[in-house]
């Protein structure tokens, strides 16, 4: 009986893990460049619009990173 209710859990277990790292949405960040404006910020969702482009190495894994990314981005160093 023991045996029957640890393999139980351990499918419990098993299904839960994988629906939580379903529903898990790993957030990327880009830097980016308005055309309009020539300035660049760090955003969290890729653009879908032609009014501003993806600079630089594309995406970032932390904030922190795209943040650093903008600062050595040559486009977006210049005045």
């Amino acid at each position: 009986m023991k045996k029957i209710f640890f393999a139980g859990m351990i499918v419990t277990l098993a299904t839960a893990g994988a629906a939580l790292a379903q529903t898990t949405v790993a957030t990327e960040y880009y830097v980016v460049r308005d055309a309009t404006t020539k300035k660049c910020m760090v955003v969290d969702k890729k653009p879908t619009t032609t009014t501003t482009t993806v600079v630089g190495n594309g995406t970032f894994k932390t904030k922190t990173e795209a943040e650093a990314g903008l600062k050595t981005t040559k486009v977006c160093t210049k005045n």
